[in-house]
């Protein structure tokens, strides 16, 4: 199926497992594809394959991607009746019918991003500890334990992304166009609070993602030398690509933003299961009942989702997520943690509650969960100003 035609220079097909762009005019085309990859100026197609299922075991054709990727690309490329030699390849678990595709024009200048995307199971940031390392003989595992003991092994999820330029560039403006394209999915991820599977940071990527870029030739126009902030190149990519990355993260992991509005989704990477941070919202619910009179404990479970998904207290736990960060980067001194920390902890409760009168009596009682200052300190002080909030909700509302 005919996706779109571009700049008069390139074809967006897609069928049932593929996205591929058919190259009308020679294209220079820098990509991290295992076949056919590195800087190329001979490709006719450029390609993003879906090799199985994105949960449960992979199948065989997808082992032969890293085992035999040749052989994989030109099985690929039979089944489709592409030439095997002139194309490069991405492959993912992503659904090729949840690509997004984005195109911005100035001028002469078009810019198309093309992304397939999944990061709930390997979201990651960038420096979280590694799971293997390529040595002379081969990939070695490097076991990693997480802090409950269990073993940890990469998820699911990648993100890849096609983007082509009307114009030629030069070979560096290829590399920055690569830089300015990451910074621009990692802008996407920050937008939707996307967090690390592998540690409690936000996610700036996954751990497998690819990416070709594809620019025109143009024998009598000087190819563009930058693609950096500064330049409309560099801004059509950030646009583009912020866009798709943002859009086939609705469709294939349904994160609305809507639905990242939520208690659960800001703190779940403080908690540890199975050795990666994941925490469903009932096991949220269930923890921070701890925090509350035995009565009420079934009664906050029971209406966690209207609790945990009001905007007034996603936007005060959001509020204390990012003070904790800014003391984890090293922005705020770690002297004024107790301070702020039961400030702001006292606003949550108050949003819960609706009492914001009562912010300096939740504050005084707050104080003794705003001492500890790693992830379980720091979950506990959220909870209890979750639990704090929502006795005194019905507490002193039977009492007016």
């Amino acid at each position: 199926m005919l996706v779109g035609s571009y700049y008069e220079g390139m074809e967006l097909h897609r069928e049932d497992k593929i996205v591929y762009a058919r190259f009308l005019v020679p294209h220079a085309v820098l990509s991290t594809a295992r076949a056919g990859g590195g800087y190329r100026e001979d490709l006719k197609v450029l390609l993003n394959h879906q090799a199985c299922e994105p949960a449960g075991p992979g199948h065989a054709k997808a082992a032969k991607g890293y085992t035999d990727p040749g052989g994989y690309m030109r099985d690929v490329c039979a089944i489709h009746d592409l030439p095997g030699e002139e194309s490069a390849g991405l492959s993912t678990a992503a659904n090729m019918r949840l690509v997004q595709v984005e195109a911005e024009t100035h001028k002469d200048l078009t810019v198309v991003a093309a992304v397939t995307g999944g990061v709930e199971g390997n979201a990651g940031r960038a420096g979280d500890p590694a799971t293997g390392h390529e040595g002379k003989d081969g990939y070695e595992p490097i076991p990693r334990v997480g802090t409950d003991g269990v073993p940890v092994t990469p998820g699911h999820g990648t993100i890849n992304t096609l983007l082509f330029s009307s114009l030629p560039l030069t070979k560096g403006a290829l590399v920055r166009a690569v830089m300015m394209a990451a910074e621009a999915k990692t802008a996407g991820l920050q937008e939707l609070n996307v967090n690390s599977r592998y540690s409690d940071g936000l996610a700036t990527g996954t751990g497998t993602d690819q990416i070709g870029v594809a620019a025109r030739f143009l024998a009598d126009r000087a190819p563009l030398s930058s693609a950096g902030k500064h330049s409309k190149l560099g801004e059509l990519i950030g646009v583009t690509v912020k866009r798709a990355t943002k859009g086939v993260l609705i469709r294939q992991n349904g994160m609305t933003p809507d639905r990242q509005c939520s208690v659960k989704i800001l703190m779940e990477r403080f908690f540890v299961k199975d050795g990666y941070h994941r925490i469903s919202g009932e096991e949220l619910a269930v923890y921070a009942s701890a925090f509350l009179p035995e009565d009420l404990r079934a009664l906050f479970v029971s209406n966690r989702k209207p609790v945990f998904h009001d905007p007034v207290n996603a936007a005060a736990t959001a509020a204390l997520v990012h003070l904790r960060d800014e003391f984890a980067w090293g922005i705020l001194p770690a002297s004024v943690w107790p301070e702020v920390m039961s400030g702001h902890a006292a606003q949550l409760a108050a949003a819960v509650s609706g009492k914001y009168d009562r912010v300096p009596a939740y504050r005084e009682r707050l104080k003794p969960f705003s001492v500890e200052t790693d992830n379980r300190g720091f979950a506990n002080l959220v909870s209890s100003a979750i639990a704090m909030g929502f006795a005194e909700k019905w507490e002193l509302e039977s009492k007016e």
